[in-house]
């Protein structure tokens, strides 16, 4: 598959995963109105973009700057390979 180079479709594509979360954010708290579910989805949203900084940004930065990631897949492989290697 090709890059995605332009500018426009990139800022797009961010602008509709926004859409998305915000969308299934909604749907979800009007099917169960509780502030427990409330607080269980902000956990769950933080949980998941602190894991994203992690995988992406801590490792290349600080682990091993000579990785670059392409992906969460990318991301299980390369944890996958330094575990065999120790």
């Amino acid at each position: 598959m090709k890059d995605l180079t332009s500018a426009f479709w990139i800022k797009l594509k961010g602008l509709l995963f926004l859409v998305i979360g915000i969308g299934a954010a909604v749907f979800l708290l009007l099917d169960n109105l509780k502030w427990q579910t409330a607080v269980l989805l902000a956990m769950t949203i933080w949980g998941f973009c602190r894991f994203y900084y992690f995988a992406f940004y801590v490792i290349e930065k600080y682990v091993d700057p000579g990785y670059k990631f392409s992906g969460l897949i990318s991301f299980a492989r390369y944890l996958l390979q330094r575990q065999k290697k120790n």
